[in-house]
Parts: C-alpha cells; sequence; structure tokens
C-alpha cells in the first residue's frame, strides 16, 4: 500500500495515452479488418494479374522464354487482328448505341403515366444472364422464318410487296419442249394459231401446289388464238402415266404466267387457269411461248442475320437490348437532379422543346453520359459470353473478340502464353478508360 492511500489521500487520474499511440491502435485494428478482403484481393486478382503478365512472356509449355515474341503475335495473327477489329466496332457502336437509347427512354418516359411501366419493361432484360440472353437471341436470329422472331418478323413484311411463286422448283421433265432462258423457260419452237401447246413441268412436290389447283385438263384448239395446258406432268408409280399427255392424278399449275414473244418482245401473255389451261390471241401468231423467271422465284427466307457480315452487328443488336436499360436507369437519375427552373427558363425564352433537350438538358446531363459511356465501353471491352453463343462456328471467326480469342488460344489451341498476352493487352486498353472514369468521379465527388 503506498504512502499516499495510508494517508487517506486519493489517486490522482491515470496519465492519457499519447495521439501517436492511439493513431496507431486504429490503424491496427483497421488493417486487421481488411485483411480478410486483402487476401482475398491478391489471390483473385493481383496474384493472377501478376502471373499473366510472366507467362506471357514464355511459350507455349512454359519452358522458354521468349520475349516479345507472344506480344507480337498480336499483331501478326489473322484471328487476333479479326478480333481486334471487332472490338473496336464494339467499343465504337455498342456504348453509343446504348446510351443515346438510355437517354431518349429516360426523356420521354419523365412525362408519360405509365413511364415507371415502360422503364421496368426495357430494364428487365438486366435480370437476365448473358448466358441466357445468348441463347434468346440465338433462336431470334435463327435464319428459318418459323423459328427466328427476326425473320418472320422480315419476311412478313417482304412478302406483303413482293409474293413469291408456288413453283420455285418446277423445271422441264424429259421430251420436253422447253429449254432454260434467263430464270424461266421458253418453247425451242414457234407457236401458230390453231394450235395447242403442251408446256409439262415436274419438280413440285404435291403439297407445295397451289390450293386451287384442279385436274389438268388437255387444251382444245380454237381458230384464231393459240391454246395450250402447263401442267405438273408426273404420276406416282412406276409405268403409271404417259409421259406429255395429262393423266387423271395430275394437277395443273394455277396462275402460271405464259408470254409470247417475238424478236425479244414480250407480245402477249396470259395466266393459266386452275386446270392449267390457257389461251393466247392472234397477236401472238409466229411467237415462241416463255415461262418467265418470276413463276419459279422462290420463297424468300429472310436475312442471314448470323452470316458472316452481319453477325457482329446482329450481336451488338443483343447487346443493346440487354444494356439500354442500365443507361436509361442512370440517365433518369440525373436527370431527375435536373433545376427545372433552368428548362422552363429556356421555354420563356422562346425555345422549342428540341431545342431545351439539345442545348439545355443534354449540357447538364453530360457528366452521367460521360459516365455511363465509358462504363459500357469497360464492359464491351470484356464481352465474351454473347459471342461465344450467338455466333455459329461457321461464323465465329467473323465475329471474333479479343476475350473470345483468349479463351480460344488458352483452352483450344493450347497457346497459354499467348493467351496471356491478349489478357494483359486487354488490361492495358482497359486501364485507361477507368483512371478517365475514376478521375472524372473523384471531380465531381469534390463539387
Amino acid at each position: 500500500m503506498s504512502s499516499a492511500t495510508a494517508a487517506g489521500v486519493p489517486p490522482g487520474p491515470a496519465a492519457p495515452k499519447s495521439r501517436k499511440s492511439v493513431t496507431g491502435t486504429r490503424r491496427t485494428v483497421a488493417a486487421l479488418f481488411l485483411l480478410p478482403a486483402l487476401v482475398l484481393l491478391g489471390a483473385l486478382v493481383v496474384y493472377p494479374i501478376g502471373y499473366s503478365v510472366v507467362r506471357s512472356f514464355y511459350n507455349s509449355s512454359g519452358d522458354g522464354f521468349t520475349g516479345v515474341d507472344n506480344y507480337k503475335a498480336l499483331f501478326t495473327d489473322d484471328g487476333i487482328r479479326t478480333a481486334l477489329k471487332n472490338n473496336i466496332i464494339w467499343v465504337v457502336f455498342a456504348p453509343t448505341v446504348s446510351t443515346a437509347l438510355g437517354l431518349i427512354f429516360a426523356v420521354l418516359t419523365e412525362r408519360v403515366r405509365w413511364g415507371t411501366a415502360f422503364k421496368l419493361v426495357v430494364f428487365m432484360p438486366m435480370a437476365i444472364s448473358m448466358l441466357a440472353a445468348g441463347i434468346i437471341f440465338r433462336l431470334v436470329y435463327d435464319q428459318d422464318p418459323d423459328k427466328g422472331v427476326a425473320n418472320a418478323v422480315w419476311v412478313g413484311i417482304h412478302d406483303t410487296f413482293a409474293q413469291s411463286s408456288a413453283f420455285p422448283k418446277a423445271h422441264p421433265g424429259r421430251q420436253s419442249p422447253l429449254e432454260p432462258d434467263a430464270g424461266g423457260f421458253i418453247t425451242s419452237a414457234t407457236v401458230h394459231t390453231g394450235q395447242t401447246v403442251a408446256l409439262p413441268l415436274v419438280g413440285v412436290a404435291p403439297d407445295q401446289m397451289p390450293d386451287n389447283a384442279k385436274k389438268a385438263v388437255a387444251a382444245k384448239p380454237e381458230p384464231g388464238k393459240i391454246t395450250g395446258t402447263t401442267w405438273q406432268d408426273f404420276t406416282r408409280g412406276r409405268g403409271v402415266g404417259k409421259l406429255g399427255a395429262t393423266d387423271p392424278s395430275e394437277l395443273g399449275y394455277a396462275g402460271m404466267k405464259i408470254e409470247a414473244v417475238k424478236d425479244g418482245k414480250v407480245v402477249a401473255s396470259a395466266k393459266a387457269a386452275a386446270d392449267g389451261t390457257f389461251t393466247l390471241p392472234a397477236d401472238a401468231d409466229g411467237a415462241r411461248l416463255r415461262l418467265p423467271a418470276g413463276n419459279f422465284k422462290a420463297p424468300y427466307n429472310g436475312v442471314d442475320w448470323l452470316g458472316p457480315s452481319l453477325v457482329t452487328p446482329a450481336i451488338i443488336g443483343s447487346y443493346v437490348w440487354m444494356w439500354a436499360g442500365f443507361a436509361m436507369v442512370l440517365i433518369a437519375a440525373g436527370l431527375a437532379g435536373v433545376p427545372r427552373e433552368l428548362l422552363e427558363a429556356a421555354r420563356v425564352d422562346g425555345a422549342n422543346e428540341w431545342q431545351v433537350f439539345r442545348k439545355v438538358t443534354v449540357p447538364l446531363l453530360a457528366p452521367v453520359l460521360a459516365v455511363v459511356t465509358v462504363t459500357l465501353m469497360i464492359n464491351v471491352l470484356k464481352v465474351f459470353d454473347l459471342v461465344f453463343i450467338i455466333a455459329p462456328g461457321s461464323s465465329q471467326d467473323d465475329a471474333n473478340v479479343l476475350a473470345l480469342e483468349l479463351y480460344r488460344k488458352g483452352f483450344a489451341e493450347d497457346q497459354p502464353g499467348i493467351a496471356s498476352a491478349i489478357a494483359v493487352f486487354l488490361l492495358l486498353l482497359v486501364i485507361p478508360v477507368m483512371w478517365f472514369n475514376v478521375r472524372r468521379l473523384r471531380r465531381e465527388g469534390r463539387r
């Protein structure tokens, strides 16, 4: 027991800890809380990046140092050059179109009562994974109009204005008087009034014949006119039916167009009746009869969306479908913060709605538009899922992007050195865009 306590004097307050020791304690506690996150960051981000950088300087087996040879391949390999070209197309168009549509949707839905419901519908694709979206659009872009929605719509519009023929595969059979002529067929000999002409064809499946086709009938001669029959000269069964003659089970080519041609000019024309018979006037005397190419026009099957020339724009379209809603939501949030008095002041000064949008709304939204565009640019630099799933094998080389080429080099072609070089190259492409975005966000934060 101390003398002060023995004397009944209470002990004084403990000496305060120094500020330096308190700060050190706080830093230690903060470091302990951050340690699990730092370990995960190092294991999942820092180490893979470092390993990729090192691996990019070695050959495929990993036991031979190649220097910058793998990086040279980025600009000499045809597949990688195509991927780089496509990545440029992606970076230029996908973020621009998505941001533009997001801006339009955000502005137009601001004044309508059902704007919230519309925004919900537009944003809904964001809830779908890239894998699911790829499968959906692989079906949307199917070449068969009975399966692909895009071609079903396109074919419907096309066929409204340009009907295809009912006889796309019809052609002359054996001993036919017809010979090929500019996509159609023409008689080898001239015809004269009072004569009947037989124009037999084959090649049309029974279920493809016109609904109004009737049993073919042999035409009867008429004075001063040329008559004839055009029909499907084929009867099922061996040795059944007579070649060049209308048999009971054979149908006429209802609606087939017949032209009389003299010296390269059409002097008369007619359409076959339901039973295949037709009649031409006396003007056709001495002419050759032609079945023009329009009779054999193949059905329009739409656009080859996933062919070599359109596969990249088609996939970009599916990306825009997914990400336009993301752009719309961010831009709508920025639009909500735009001072309304500025818009009203512009209207009072005589500006119309287009001028208000172009000269007031867009400049005020410029920071938000920049953030959205840059964010989408970072996203498209790494696009992989949509290209891998939507592009068929025959067009995958034409739709190739850097992320897909990285996968193909690393796993399909067993060239991990070049794959690592592509990964490092992608990182170098993303860093400036990320730096620009972070710098802008910090600038906005200081305001």
